[in-house]
């Protein structure tokens, strides 16, 4: 059991180091292929491009992993059946009628004009 972890931790440092490679060649691609001649910049190095992203990861919160979020999501869609489950017929209708009218066009349906307020406004 204990060479199971030791390999996954081997193969995840080569994952990482292999993911900074690919992302640092990216970042420097194509900050060298667009930004010289658009805005005129230096161009830059591979280390230069790892800065880049660690800055972005610091200022902007980038980069996040998949590690717990899908379960978050999960259990906020088995809540909602639940509730959905709880339900009587025509509270779910109620429901539905409700997101239509705040959704529109993604439920299939148009969101309907109020009359009063557009005629009023002309």
């Amino acid at each position: 059991m204990k060479k199971f972890w030791i390999r996954k931790g081997i193969m995840f440092f080569f994952l990482f180091i292999g993911a900074m490679l690919v992302f640092g060649l990216l970042v420097m691609g194509l900050w060298n292929a667009i930004l010289p001649a658009v805005l005129g910049v230096k161009a830059i190095t591979f280390l230069q491009a790892l800065g880049i992203l660690l800055l972005s990861k610091i200022l902007f919160g980038g980069f996040r992993g998949g590690f717990g979020r899908g379960r978050h999501h999960k259990e906020r869609w088995i809540a909602m059946q639940q509730k959905m489950a709880s339900m009587s017929p025509e509270e779910r209708e109620k429901f539905k009628a409700e997101w239509k009218n705040r959704c529109g066009a993604r439920w299939g349906n148009a969101r309907p004009e109020n009359t009063d307020a557009s005629m009023a406004a002309e």
